[in-house]
């Protein structure tokens, strides 16, 4: 299988801030792989480099089995990125017809418009846009060259539930037509969804790298969901326990022994109600990984 974007043995630093440490990772032909971790972890510094706009101390980026920065690679890359917003004064098909005339053999206008969900707005500014749409029109820009490989980060935040479900199977045409997909996102059902393989990393180093499957496993235990008037801190401080959140009454705890925490909740609360024992899923499994690196 090709291997269209890779990084080996990668080291960053920031004068003492060592962004990434000893990164490797690959994604191949017809694979979405979805790059996972807190703010600051190294995310996009990983994306920056595969993009040849950062230059690394040590180690080897490559797209295409070529250094990033060559042209004949970045006519075969979209992107979309958080930041570097596009002009706001041009118009929605100004900014189509701008981008395409960078790319060799860029898809059809009306096509590129259907995908990104942009039909009938070509003469709108930029600047009047919705958050949502404004999001729309960047994926847009990321898809019109015609790209082998797509690096997407936070590609649906400001979507509303039924754009972004429209963007999530847009990139699995993509993907399934052969393409390569890098994609950060802070939406973890957005990875588990979409991605066949997840890589998670913290403070510059990859914690953890499988299916969401795999990753899943790793955390063996369950989340219970309650009512209850116990604080939080006293929840986090019970045996077992890994995470907690709350939202007014309702507590969900993360724990390794379901058994043994429900039976104390039940002794601590005997006014404890809606109780609810289910599976881990993704987002405990990040919760526990990026928690044993703290």
């Amino acid at each position: 299988m090709n291997t269209p974007a890779e990084l080996n043995g990668v080291t960053k630093r920031f004068g003492s801030t060592v962004a990434l440490d000893n990164v490797s990772f690959t994604i191949r032909t017809g694979e979405l792989v979805a790059l996972l971790g807190p703010n600051g972890a190294g995310k996009t510094t990983a994306v920056r480099l595969l993009l040849g706009l950062t230059r690394l101390d040590a180690g080897a980026a490559r797209v295409f089995r070529l250094d990033p920065r060559q042209p004949r690679n970045r006519v075969r890359t979209g992107a979309m990125l958080q930041v570097g917003r596009v002009p706001e004064t041009l118009r929605v098909g100004e900014h189509i017809e701008l981008f395409s005339s960078y790319y060799p053999n860029p898809l059809p206008r009306p096509e590129i418009m259907d995908v990104a969900g942009l039909r009938g707005l070509e003469h709108r500014l930029f600047g009047e846009l919705s958050g949502g749409r404004k999001q729309r029109l960047l994926f847009a820009l990321a898809i019109c060259g015609n790209p082998d490989l797509l690096v997407l980060d936070e590609p649906t935040v400001g979507l509303d539930v039924d754009a972004r479900r429209g963007i999530w199977e847009e990139i699995r045409r993509f993907v399934a037509k052969g393409g390569a997909v890098l994609l950060t996102t802070h939406y973890l059902q957005e990875a588990d969804s979409l991605a066949d393989r997840i890589i998670v990393i913290d403070r510059g180093r990859i914690i953890a790298e499988g299916t969401p499957a795999e990753i899943k496993t790793r955390v063996s235990g369950k989340r219970i969901r309650c009512s209850t008037a116990l604080p939080a801190e006293q929840l986090t401080a019970l045996p077992f326990v890994t995470n907690v959140t709350r939202d007014g009454a309702i507590v969900e705890v993360l724990t390794s022994n379901s058994e043994a925490v429900v039976r104390e909740l039940l002794a601590r609360d005997r006014s404890l109600s809606n109780l609810e024992v289910t599976s881990a899923g993704l987002e405990e499994a990040f919760l526990t990984l990026t928690k044993e690196v703290a």
